[in-house]
């Protein structure tokens, strides 16, 4: 069994300028020293911020926002994953996208529940599929931001290690992010890292933060609060398995899930 050492993106996003946002991204992860982190997670729409306005944002799958994660992540040697605003064959989505050293091509998974309260829906194409992967002996699934409001979708049925939350999360519902993460971590058995802004956008909307990392049993191991900051905390493999051996609870399970 190997740990998992995650690094946790928390910074402000620079409005609807995908350049300005690589370089101050760069910038921050440049101060990592990445021999001490195998996976960084950046928040929701990190190029750009939460915008509705996808037709003047978005980006192919060959653009320089993807482009730029795979040289970071073939530089540094690790992997690297967030979502962004990607058009395909005719339609918009909020992609969240993995990339490994030398991999050929992007992982991909696309938020399935769209923030309807935002109109998202309306502008991008909702996800049908879940991303689930192995990355160093872990089993991985990745989700965005709403989707953390709909545990069916996240019900833990393929042997998951963790579950990573990107967001970009309002301080008026923070009450709720940090309530469902560990919800998510206790009835899912496994570990939950939720990654999220800070500051404010041009809608005036005010974002505090609040990354976190819980364990399987929904104990709080990191916490981001309001900095700006990326944080890195290895997860503990042996007693994840431990843990699950000794408190078998999901083989009782209701059989209802995607």
């Amino acid at each position: 069994m190997s740990n998992l050492r995650i690094s946790l993106c928390q910074t402000d996003c620079i409005w609807q300028d995908a350049s300005a946002n690589r370089h101050h991204l760069e910038k921050k992860i440049e101060a990592l020293n990445s021999s001490t982190t195998d996976l960084i997670i950046l928040p929701e729409m990190f190029s750009t911020g939460f915008s509705m306005e996808s037709e003047k944002l978005a980006e192919s799958m060959t653009g320089p926002s993807i482009a730029w994660m795979q040289n970071l992540s073939n530089q540094l040697d690790l992997a690297l994953t967030g979502s962004l605003i990607i058009e395909a064959l005719g339609h918009y989505y909020n992609r969240l996208v993995w990339l490994e050293p030398g991999m050929s091509s992007p992982k991909i998974y696309d938020k399935k529940h769209l923030f309807s309260l935002a109109n998202e829906h309306k502008h991008y194409h909702p996800g049908t599929q879940k991303l689930i992967l192995e990355y160093k002996s872990w089993k991985i699934a990745l989700f965005i931001c709403y989707d953390l409001r709909f545990p069916v979708w996240s019900r833990n049925v393929e042997g998951v290690d963790l579950m990573i939350y990107v967001a970009n999360w309002p301080n008026k519902r923070s009450f709720a992010w940090k309530s469902l993460l560990p919800a998510r971590a206790i009835e899912n058995q496994c570990y939950v890292a939720g990654v999220n802004r800070i500051g404010e956008d041009a809608n005036q909307i005010l974002y505090s933060g609040d990354s976190a990392v819980y364990d399987f049993e929904g104990r709080q191991i990191m916490d981001l609060g309001s900095q700006d900051a990326i944080q890195t905390i290895e997860l503990n493999q042996h007693e994840l398995r431990v843990y699950q051996r000794a408190y078998p609870f999901l083989k009782d399970a209701d059989r209802f899930h995607f």
